[in-house]
């Protein structure tokens, strides 16, 4: 990350430029501003930490009611504040267009994520103490700048660890054994330890014994990849790779002014949070001149990321990589050639740092158009006559790299009206050791005396749903064979049936692929050409269930993960399914709080939450460094259309084709 701070006043770098829409994000001079102006109003002392600064959206109606060309809506940010000094948590919201302080709180019995500075105050900090370093001399190891210390949220592992108690982590170590390598093949099992971040040190040393350290060094850095004690050890690079160049001569086919994009029939806008990183805005589709809404909001809400290891050194692994860390300052600065290929387009992502300074991220966000192959296509056996349209979709992607992991989030926008959400995952597993000649019961030996443990990642995304305007019900529908009798006398028949989830009590449910269940969001006031309800459907894609029972330690923690959908009245203060503080939080915050309250879901404005499940048994293909595996889920529409949208995609051009009948190819 590069800094960027404004110069001169920071107030008056505010009236430089006004943001054409009211959902631009905050520039760098805005949080510049909005951290002064805090600053000043309220006498903060260098002590005052800023954990986030960012866009406070206006309401929803105002910003659905405001046009183009008329005066700008009043421009404020939100401000997460820890005061160190007082050890207290404050929420503040800064008016950027009348330069004052608009609400300010305290915020009891919570903790905010863990900072960046804090981030990277860990390794030194375990690294001076001298009863870890006196484990580490138990272990043979005595050079110290090979350690690499990861800073392990804390988890709640009982009253010790409650947020009013002490604001804390668990770090955990691994060695290199030479500069450069790959620590994470040296895992030291057993050493855990607590450091108060508020104090800047070691407060708790446990040290369960030791072992051995794993032989094998499984780099995967080309410096090493092929030298011949590295295990797997390759001769060479693959020589049968040839290049792939991907052009548009034409440019591209989308446009964008400031984070407004129009891409074919599509409109939206792009955003980003320091917590949550890409947000979509405004999803819309320009259905023959009338541009028919879709989502509102669009983001990942929270990560969940249990262990089912009970090893000392596992079993309080279960961060909340987005309430715990936030993924948007973790954003990585992407790459052409590398992380995207083609036309691209690029989004910086603006954060602060914790004096409340402006953070830019050069390309946190890249778009562009892929092929998706084949969009639809028909032959006439009869006739001989072909007609086939190519697919295509816009990609709009992040990568966010927490500690070992790498994450992936791509939102697919069709040209087909669908809408795509997924998922990769990469990076390298969170490994542990074992003694020679042990195997793991937990998880899944990758090298000699080195194993994966099992876990598993959740994933809930929050769907602010507008399928042609606010007034949105949701519908379950499940496949299921039709009773026997004189109508179904081969017993072949079957027929979907369709539960209306009237209150949020009601909106908590499970996939069912026996059934192949999916939710439409429709809108009953909104009529097909039919005379049906327009609708878009969630579609399930790969999912499971948690693998620890209702009464683990930390089930309540992550509440959200016992229903893979719930449905919750609109309320733009229920922003994250596990509420805004899991940090060390016992639990019961989030969608079961939220979905307490048992609101009237029919016909109104409501929000969709899906969460899903990846499950990783680990395999040694995983090492040393994981090949990518994706998960996600679908909304297409259904009934929204009068027929295919598809339908009038241009033939495409039949250069490769052999015969002068354009038509007869494509």
């Amino acid at each position: 990350m590069t800094t960027t701070t404004a110069a001169g006043d920071p107030a008056e770098a505010v009236g430089a430029a006004r943001p054409a829409h009211p959902l631009e994000p905050l520039s760098a001079p805005e949080i510049a501003a909005a951290a002064g102006l805090l600053r000043e109003a309220r006498g903060l002392t260098e002590a005052a930490r800023f954990v986030f600064v960012t866009l406070h959206e206006p309401p929803k109606p105002d910003v659905l009611a405001w046009q183009p060309g008329e005066p700008p809506l009043p421009r404020e940010a939100f401000v997460l504040l820890y005061e160190r000094g007082e050890r207290r948590t404050y929420e503040a919201v800064v008016s950027l267009t009348a330069r004052e302080v608009v609400s300010w709180r305290h915020i009891e019995g919570v903790q905010p994520p863990i900072m960046d500075e804090e981030f990277n105050a860990c390794e030194d900090i375990v690294r001076a103490d001298p009863r870890w370093q006196e484990a580490m001399r138990r272990r043979g190891v005595a050079d110290f700048s090979l350690t690499m210390v990861d800073p392990w949220a804390a988890s709640w592992t009982g009253p010790q660890d409650a947020p009013t108690a002490r604001r804390i982590a668990r770090p955990l170590t691994w060695v290199r054994s030479a500069p450069g390598e790959h620590g994470y093949a040296r895992p030291v099992e057993g050493l855990v330890v607590v450091v108060d971040l508020d104090e800047r040190k070691v407060v708790e040393v446990e040290d369960h014994g030791v072992v051995p350290f794993p032989p094998r060094p499984g780099n995967y850095e080309p410096e090493f990849q092929f030298a011949p004690d590295n295990v797997p050890a390759l001769p060479a690079y693959r020589d049968d790779v040839r290049p792939i160049e991907i052009t548009q001569p034409q440019g591209p086919s989308f446009s964008v002014d400031g984070h407004e994009v129009r891409w074919q029939k599509w409109r939206l806008r792009i955003g980003f949070t320091p917590r949550e990183g890409l947000v979509l805005h405004q999803v819309g589709y320009d259905d023959r001149g009338t541009l028919r809404p879709v989502l509102y909001r669009a983001s990942l809400s929270e990560m969940y990321v249990p262990y089912g290891d009970p090893a000392p050194t596992h079993r309080f692994k279960n961060v909340f990589d987005q309430g715990e860390y936030g993924v948007g300052w973790l954003a990585n600065s992407l790459t052409l050639g590398c992380d995207c290929v083609g036309h691209i387009q690029y989004f910086d992502g603006v954060v602060n740092d914790q004096d409340g300074a402006p953070v830019t991220i050069p390309n946190a966000v890249c778009m562009h158009e892929e092929d998706a192959g084949i969009a639809w296509k028909h032959t006439d056996f009869r006739t001989g006559a072909v007609q086939v349209r190519r697919r295509r979709r816009l990609v709009i992607s992040m990568i966010a790299t927490v500690g070992n992991y790498e994450y992936g989030y791509f939102w697919y926008l069709y040209n087909d009206g669908t809408i795509e959400y997924e998922v990769k995952l990469t990076g390298v597993i969170s490994t542990g050791a074992l003694p020679p000649g042990e195997k793991p019961r937990h998880g899944t030996l990758v090298a000699p005396g080195l194993y994966g443990p099992h876990h598993q990642h959740f994933f809930c995304v929050r769907l602010d749903m507008s399928v042609d305007g606010p007034a949105n019900t949701v519908v379950e529908i499940d496949s299921v064979a039709s009773p026997p009798g004189p109508e179904n006398p081969h017993h072949n028949a079957w027929e979907t049936r369709r539960t209306v989830l009237a209150h949020e009590s009601a909106a908590q449910r499970q996939i069912d692929p026996l059934k192949a269940r999916y939710w439409r969001i429709e809108n009953p006031q909104k009529l097909s050409g039919l005379g049906e309800p327009v609708g878009y459907t969630l579609m399930p894609g790969g999912n499971t269930v948690p693998m620890y029972p209702p009464e683990a330690l930390f089930a309540p923690r992550a509440g959200f993960t016992a229903s893979h959908l719930w449905v919750t009245a609109y309320d733009p203060a229920e922003r994250y399914a596990a509420g805004d503080y899991p940090n060390q939080h016992p639990g019961g915050e989030g969608l079961p709080a939220y979905a307490a309250a048992d609101r009237s879901l029919e016909d109104t404005d409501v929000v969709v939450w899906y969460t899903f499940g990846a499950h990783h048994v680990v395999r040694p293909e995983d090492w040393p460094v994981m090949p990518v595996s994706t998960i996600g889920f679908m909304l297409r529409p259904s009934g929204f259309f009068d027929g295919n949208p598809a339908l009038d995609l241009p033939p495409s051009q039949s250069a490769h084709c052999h015969t002068d009948d354009a038509a007869a190819c494509c």
